[in-house]
């Protein structure tokens, strides 16, 4: 033990040190290139292995290379090396506490010496002493070895000499080191050798932050008189400091302008200042008059990084000093001179620094300051920051209550000397004479609107007594005014110091429509454990009681309409609309004892429904108070019981109709929660649909009637766009300097427009200008200038001006009309793209209705309509999502009619109608809409048979060979339900041979392949006309479709069971191999591919006849077949399709023929006569089968070449004889050896397909067995 490690390593280590590990070990070697690697999770990996083996093996010789392998990758070429190297070295001389750091210092410099390396070497000698100290430092160790903590310190102050290297690299690994040693050792060991770079702070950003970090690391080492002796001031930001921080904080904002970052010395700037007490001197002198001066991008930048960055640092007063300084003004004029495209914006950075700041805040008055202090950063009366903010989720329940207080008295009483109003440069040349303070006074009263609207959707945690407040008063100041106050409103408590004018309400009222939506989906509020039942299910619109939203706000609603005198409506209700209104309330309380009595969920829409319309009489009491008294009257109607039992004969419409007509009008309204309500209610009244309310909301898709709808949905439209111009308002207002910009170039485009339109002059501007110039006398002839004095000359310039004024306007007035018509046809589009959504829902309701048959046609003239004319994207959309429905939720459903009852006759006629315009249309994807249609139908009519007849399905058995046709009759025709069969099969049959006869046919193979996939009731009806098609098509496509089918129909068991005797198969199969053979004999040639692919399908179809005669034995003549297929093979261009050739001699084979042998396959004497099997490689180069990994591999293909070069020898060979031979052979070779072997050449082996294939199994084993025994003598 004391003899046998400890010597062996010890003198070896210098010479044969590395030499011995190489020898030794090629793991550990590999350790090292993979530390190199620029894959961080391979050089990670390979450092903890590289750890783990060298504290499991102990041996100092491999410790040693370990550090010099480490130290000399420091200072690689390749920059992924080098940060590897120096983790990896960390980690040995943190494990490895013995190995003296000092020592690898000197190590690391000697090997790096950076004035002995060469030139060409500085660079990679530099990184490799500054990743050396980093290693060092990385260990841990570096505080405990005072000596080799000085060195690093003073390596690192020489490294950041060479600034074009290193660039700041250095200066921030010092500060690092600053940051984790102890403040004794600092004063004990450090203090003196930074002192030089203390004095020097101002000079550049490193050396100052170096002193700002070891200020506020080691504030008992550096006091204020030890600053005074450094700096000549005791402290940092003094007047007479501020000049020189200026210059150093512009050289950090240029060195950071790519990073986009703020530099580590401007943060610890703001942190020493508020140490200092000096935060005020810094922000008003070093930024706002010094860095903010210098108008450039970086600067700019830079202080609004350092505004963001000083907001958890500062107190409640210095945040009112920062959030109504310059920088705050210059950052909202960047804010708004920035929306146009291309330009940097920092608002999203902004944001990041008040929301980092608002989320780690436990201070309500700060974050409330802060909230403050950036809404109240106006253009022209309008906060730059946007009005849905997300960082308002992290307010504290006590300061957004505080916030939404003080919305609301900015909206009631605008205070503009609490605000940082500005008005950038470009406003002020397009200044209009306006009232400014009205002005001003709208627009902030619009973003306070829009920003209490925004609260409620983005605070998840909010009480619902504040956002009842929130939405009591929305509703309030868009829909009443105060009169007088009133203690029971507390709304009324404060008036408006400006009123509130026309434009205000309306933007209020539009914005509360929005609240709406959002309350409509708003989860259930609370901590209660009611609140938290019903968030686990998904319920939103409601309170915890269990109260919906807009319930509440009727009845908030309902008790400002009683108090008259106190307060009046914007828009006073009539007699009929206050009747209507009191009739809905009535009614409401009707619904909810209902409601409570039997949980109903039919009530339950009604009621939001008769709510939802009941709060738009306050916006559109004309056109409410109609729609809202026949809704009333259809809940009525709906509601009672005697309405069931309705006359017919009663021309009134059903409540059900007018619910949809209802539905229809809101839907044209733009609002998602118009849209949502409807589908919700509709899918409601599904169950209770009628044919004519039905057909209410078919007549709209339908487009022989898009005229009928055209006024209709075009002025539901128009609010829509005042809707959208005023939640926009504040894009434009805002973009103005874009706006002016981008006049000019809208000007000269329709300029242009103009132009093009002048072009087509017609012929009476033509004639009327030509009188105009005859009566000037202006087309007199040469000597017409000189007869004509000046005022007849004015006279014609007028009325030509005039004229040409005239023409102008008619061209304007046609544009506008075009216009006008696309537009409206947009909105149509629109429209219809919604009353899908309503087809969407009946069909998932009620796909067992028979009124779905009645949406067949409709969607079907939709797809063909829209399919036919050229559209535009939305077009499409609205075909796809057509097409979508009708595929999806109607042809495919999974549940259909069951209770046809009288429309058999009618589902026939409608089935019959549907193939024959499938045949007739002569675009294949619309005619495979109508084919899917009627198998649908065949679906229908065939799957109501569990209903219809008595007797259940029989399902079919195995058919015994001789039971009687007539069971099996009566199983199959027991499937077909109400199905005629042989009206269907005439319809089909028709379809069928009009696909094979016709040249140009709509309909596809794939369609009637599901057809027969689908009702295998059909194979055998359709059986013949597929037979005869394999002759008798009018392509080679459809005879190759023929074949397909009829291949695709003799291999399905239901075939054979609907056959009533057994020779009516074989007759089949007769008759079918006499139309192939046929078919065969007509082909001459092989030049296009059809020809291939009739072919390919005959032999495909073939080779499974073939199959069931040899099987089942049938009496077939073949002869004739196997004659026809030799001739085939002898055509032109047979052999130039592989799967033809191999398809054509499996057929052959089934025929008992065999394939011919090819030459190439007997042409090989060439490499059997050499000895030599590769070819002789170039000098220097080594052949492929001396490397390792090829060895082996060669070795196998010389085996399997001799194999295959003594296969058609031994192939030759009859029978067992051929075998004996082989075996004799290997025999041979067993006992002669390895060189005899080689020297005779190749074993001979029977090919594949021969009779010689048995014995190759044995010949396989032999070779493993020989293989066996020849390892242990190469061994030796």
């Amino acid at each position: 033990m004391e003899t046998a490690p400890a010597p062996v390593p010890t003198p070896a280590l210098p010479p044969s040190g590395p030499r011995g590990v190489l020898q030794q070990n090629r793991q550990f070697l590999d350790f090292f290139w993979d530390i190199a690697k620029p894959q961080q999770e391979v050089r990670l990996a390979a450092t903890e292995s590289l750890i783990r083996y060298l504290r499991a093996s102990e041996q100092e010789d491999e410790l040693k290379y370990t550090l010099k392998r480490l130290i000399e990758g420091l200072g690689a070429t390749r920059e992924a090396a080098r940060p590897g190297f120096s983790l990896a070295l960390a980690q040995v001389l943190q494990f490895f506490e013995e190995i003296p750091l000092h020592a690898i210092l000197q190590q690391i410099q000697e090997k790096h010496n950076l004035e002995r390396v060469k030139k060409k070497l500085f660079r990679n000698a530099a990184f490799g002493n500054f990743f050396g100290v980093l290693s060092l430092f990385q260990s841990g160790r570096l505080a405990k070895d005072q000596k080799a903590l000085l060195e690093c310190v003073r390596l690192l102050q020489s490294l950041a000499q060479h600034h074009a290297h290193l660039r700041d690299l250095p200066r921030k690994t010092l500060v690092d080191i600053l940051s984790e040693i102890p403040e004794a050792v600092f004063e004990e060991v450090l203090f003196s050798a930074l002192k030089a770079d203390f004095t020097l702070a101002f000079s550049t950003p490193e050396q100052l932050h170096l002193l700002l970090v070891g200020i506020q690391k080691f504030p008992g080492v550096l006091k204020p008189n030890k600053l005074k002796i450094l700096l000549g001031s005791s402290a940092v930001i003094t007047t007479e400091n501020i000049p020189r921080l200026v210059k150093v904080l512009k050289t950090a904002a240029r060195s950071e302008k790519k990073d986009r970052n703020l530099p580590h010395v401007g943060l610890d700037l703001l942190r020493v200042s508020v140490k200092e007490g000096a935060f005020e001197l810094f922000w008003k002198e070093a930024v706002e008059n010094g860095l903010l001066k210098e108008k450039s991008g970086p600067n700019s930048y830079m202080c609004y990084r350092l505004l963001g960055s000083s907001l958890p640092l500062l107190s409640l007063d210095q945040l009112q000093i920062v959030l109504r300084g310059e920088v705050m003004r210059h950052y909202g004029d960047h804010v708004v001179s920035a929306q146009l495209p291309d330009r940097f914006k920092f608002a999203p950075e902004m944001e990041t620094y008040v929301n980092s700041f608002l989320e780690g805040c436990d201070d309500p008055e700060k974050q409330l300051a802060v909230m403050i202090g950036f809404s109240t950063l106006t253009n022209q009366g309008y906060p730059v920051v946007p009005s849905f903010w997300k960082v308002v989720k992290h307010l504290q329940p006590v300061a957004l209550l505080k916030y939404v207080n003080w919305l609301k008295r900015m909206f009631l009483r605008p205070d503009f000397d609490c605000c940082l109003d500005f008005t950038t440069s470009r406003q002020n040349q397009n200044q209009e004479k306006v009232n400014m303070t009205q002005h001003r006074v709208v627009r902030l009263r619009k973003w306070i609107i829009a920003r209490l609207v925004s609260i409620i959707d983005s605070q998840g945690k909010m009480e619902e007594d504040l956002v009842m407040d929130v939405v009591k008063f929305c509703f309030f100041h868009a829909f009443f005014e105060t009169q007088k106050p009133t203690t029971e409103i507390p709304e009324t408590k404060s008036l408006p110091s400006v009123p509130l004018n026309g434009q205000t309400h309306s933007m209020a009222a539009n914005l509360f429509f929005s609240l709406l939506q959002i309350l409509n989906s708003l989860p259930v509020l609370g901590n209660t454990v009611e609140a938290a039942a019903l968030r686990e299910k998904h319920i939103h619109g409601m309170t915890a009681d269990r109260n919906l939203w807009i319930y509440l706000i009727i009845q908030y609603a309902s008790v400002l309409l009683s108090h008259e005198k106190h307060v009046k409506a914007v828009t006073p209700f009539t007699a009929e609309q206050r009747a209507a209104w009191d009739r809905m309330l009535q009614s409401l309380e009707n619904l909810q004892k209902k409601e409570k009595e039997s949980r109903n969920m039919e009530i339950f829409a009604f009621q939001h429904l008769l709510l939802l319309v009941g709060i738009h009489l306050f916006k559109t009491p004309a056109e409410t108070q109609d729609l809202l008294n026949d809704l009333l009257n259809c809940i009525e109607r709906a509601l009672d019981k005697k309405s069931k039992k309705k006359k017919p004969d009663d021309e009134e419409p059903e409540w059900v109709e007018v619910i949809v007509e209802i539905l229809l009008s809101l839907l044209a309204q733009p609002s998602l929660l118009m849209r949502r309500v409807s589908k919700s209610v509709f899918g409601r009244i599904c169950p209770y649909m009628s044919k004519k309310g039905l057909h209410l909301v078919l007549n709209v898709v339908d487009p022989e009637q898009d005229q009928d709808e055209e006024s209709a949905v075009v002025v539901m439209e128009e609010t829509d766009k005042k809707k959208k111009t005023l939640l926009e308002d504040r894009n434009e207002e805002e973009s103005a300097d874009s706006s002016d910009d981008d006049s000019s170039e809208e000007d000269g485009k329709e300029d242009s427009e103009d132009e093009n339109n002048n072009e087509g002059v017609d012929e009476n501007f033509r004639n009327q200008l030509m009188n105009v110039l005859q009566a000037g006398n202006a087309l007199g002839g040469d000597k017409s200038d000189e007869d004509v004095d000046d005022e007849t000359m004015l006279a014609l310039d007028e009325n030509v001006s005039a004229l040409f004024a005239e023409q102008q306007k008619r061209i304007q007035a046609k544009k506008d009309e075009k216009e006008k018509m696309r537009k409206e046809k947009i909105l149509r589009r629109d429209f219809k793209i919604k009353v899908l959504d309503l087809i969407e829902v009946f069909l998932a309701k009620q796909p067992e209705s028979p009124l779905v048959f009645d949406i067949i046609d409709p969607l079907l003239l939709v797809i063909e309509r829209s399919m036919s004319s050229d559209s535009d994207k939305q077009e499409q959309d609205f075909l796809q999502k057509t097409a979508d429905i009708f595929t999806n939720r109607l042809c495919r459903a999974k549940q259909y009619c069951r209770s046809v009852g009288d429309l058999v006759e009618d589902l026939h006629a409608l089935l019959e109608s549907l193939v024959k315009r499938a045949s007739k249309h002569m675009d294949s994807v619309l005619a495979l809409y109508y084919f899917s249609a009627s198998l649908y139908l065949f679906k229908v009519l065939k799957g109501n048979v569990a209903r219809q007849t008595a007797t259940p399905l029989s399902p079919l058995k195995k058919k015994h060979k001789n039971s009687e046709g007539s069971s099996a009759q009566t199983d199959q025709l027991s499937g077909t339900g109400i199905l005629d069969l042989k009206r269907v099969t005439m319809v089909y049959q028709e379809a069928l041979s009009g696909f094979m006869t016709k040249r140009k046919s709509a309909l596809t193979g794939s369609m009637f392949l599901d057809l027969f996939n689908r009702f295998p009731v059909m194979y055998k009806p359709l059986i013949d006309t597929l037979v005869k098609s394999v002759t008798a098509g009018a392509r080679q496509h459809q005879q190759a479709q023929a074949c397909m089918l009829l291949h695709k129909a003799l291999q399905t068991r239901d075939l054979k069971l609907s056959m009533t005797t057994e020779e009516e198969w074989e007759e089949l199969i007769r008759e079918s191999t006499n139309q192939i053979t046929e078919s065969l004999k007509a082909v001459r040639e092989f030049k296009v591919k059809v020809d291939q692919e009739k072919v390919i399908k005959c032999l495909e179809l073939l080779n499974f006849v073939i199959k069931t005669v040899n099987q089942q034995k049938l009496n077939v003549d073949l002869m004739e077949l196997s004659q026809t297929l030799q001739a085939l093979s002898q055509q032109e261009g047979f052999g130039k399709s592989v799967r033809l050739d191999s398809l054509y001699w499996n057929v052959m084979k089934l025929l008992g023929f065999a394939r011919p042998k090819k030459e190439k396959a007997v042409a090989r004497p060439e490499h059997t006569s050499g000895a030599k099997p590769f070819k002789r490689k170039k000098k220097g180069f080594l052949p492929a089968t001396k490397k390792r990994k090829n060895r082996k591999k060669a070795l196998q293909e010389n085996g399997a070449e001799s194999g295959r070069e003594a296969g058609p020898e031994s192939g030759r060979e009859a029978g067992p004889e051929g075998g004996q031979a082989a075996a004799q052979k290997k025999n041979r070779k067993r006992k002669g050896g390895a060189g005899k072997a080689g020297a005779e050449g190749p074993s001979p082996k029977k090919a594949k397909g021969t009779h010689g294939q048995e014995p190759q199994g044995k010949q396989s084993k032999a070779k493993k067995k020989k293989k066996a025994n020849n390892t242990p003598a190469q061994k030796a």
